[in-house]
């Protein structure tokens, strides 16, 4: 039996690098992980779309905890880069995604 494929919108990521770590980003990262669920954001929950993963580092290192999400709109990579960022952001950031609305601009860096 091949394995189930879950429909997605796009994809966070959150930095656990050293100093993302140390400004909290284990933290976010679970308080996200556990908001994406009770609102069935989770891409594998009934209507949900958004993958969140741990990633190493994202560069915003003196500006943590950092947040990368990306996902194909209009035919195109859209990337949005955070430095920062604290639950409310990521929680706009990843309904953004979800709904496949403009990504915030509050705390954006890099490409």
């Amino acid at each position: 039996m091949p394995p189930k494929y879950f429909k997605t919108s796009g994809h966070l990521l959150v930095c656990q690098g050293q100093n993302c770590q140390a400004r909290g980003s284990a933290l976010l990262y679970r308080a996200l992980w556990n908001h994406l669920e009770r609102a069935s954001l989770a891409y594998y929950k009934t209507g949900g779309t958004v993958r969140l993963t741990e990633s190493g580092c994202l560069g915003a290192c003196s500006s943590g905890p950092a947040l990368c999400a990306y996902r194909q709109r209009e035919g195109k990579l859209e990337e949005g880069w955070y430095a920062a960022v604290d639950f409310p952001l990521a929680v706009r950031v990843a309904q953004a995604v979800h709904e496949g609305a403009a990504l915030p601009e509050e705390r954006k860096y890099g490409p």
